[in-house]
């Protein structure tokens, strides 16, 4: 793997709203991240699927986003193989 599994961004100010990912294994967690995060109080900020690579994605780069109730962003992506190669 060539990139980190969890990613702490500690450039922005704490009062700043964070944005946090988790890499999943598959396409079904990045699914199932998505619906949980719902469940649990979440906001819709990106609906799972495929993210174009016209919009600075990497190919493959399947992700959800979901705002927490604070207004953070939280992600869950899987990075299709043929993109980690």
């Amino acid at each position: 793997m060539d990139y980190p599994v969890f990613w702490i961004d500690r450039f922005h100010p704490h009062s700043v709203k964070q944005h946090t990912a988790f890499v999943a294994k598959s396409r079904a967690e990045v699914d199932a991240f998505y619906t949980a995060a719902l469940r649990a109080g979440g906001t819709d900020h990106g609906a799972p699927g495929l993210r174009p690579t016209s919009a600075g994605y990497p190919s493959g780069y399947y992700a959800a986003f979901v705002l927490d109730p604070d207004g953070n962003n939280m992600e869950a992506v899987y990075r299709e193989r043929q993109a980690q190669r």
